[in-house]
């Protein structure tokens, strides 16, 4: 097994981690394209927002992990303040985490989480929050032994690919 080396993002990482990025969008539009929006040129996109927030230093945190000088995975997150529409105080944003099919149940996704949890936390964030899809349990165990709970369940209206409950 590789060593893994987990790192602030640069901009010459940018275009691996928007083809990540990319496959995450599918991945969670594959599973549920009622709630997941999937846009043309997805990659530019978000090569574009991750460029923007790399300017955002103090506030955003792009990581990216690598295995022999290959991109295997990249973590997104934020330090947010005080949202009045999700009842939270002044908190850190977990938003991506992604591994690649290859690098997977190698701690890739671990190292990533704990280096984001402890920049989140050097930020500030005293509490740290993330959605993860229902049907992820592999993740949610991972998020389980950092000691994230379940706290909310979102629910959406509207198409759905299927009609089961």
């Amino acid at each position: 097994m590789s060593a893994t080396l987990v790192r602030l993002a640069t901009p010459s990482d940018l275009p691996a981690a928007a083809a990540m990025a990319g496959q995450l969008v599918r991945q969670h539009h594959a599973q549920d394209p009622g709630r997941f929006l999937l846009v043309d040129e997805v990659e530019a996109g978000y090569r574009w927002w991750f460029e923007r927030e790399l300017a955002r230093s103090g506030e955003a945190i792009l990581l990216v992990a690598t295995q022999d000088g290959r991109h295997v995975g990249y973590a997104y997150g934020t330090k947010e303040g005080r949202d009045w529409n999700m009842l939270l105080d002044d908190h850190g944003a977990i938003h991506d985490i992604f591994v690649a099919t290859e690098a997977r149940k190698s701690g890739v996704g671990k190292a990533l989480l704990e280096a984001l949890v402890t920049r989140l936390e050097s930020l500030g964030a005293s509490r740290i929050v993330l959605s993860t899809m229902v049907s992820n349990t592999a993740a949610q165990a991972l998020f389980r032994t950092l000691g994230f709970r379940p706290t909310m369940l979102e629910m959406t209206r509207g198409p759905s690919q299927s009609s089961s409950p």
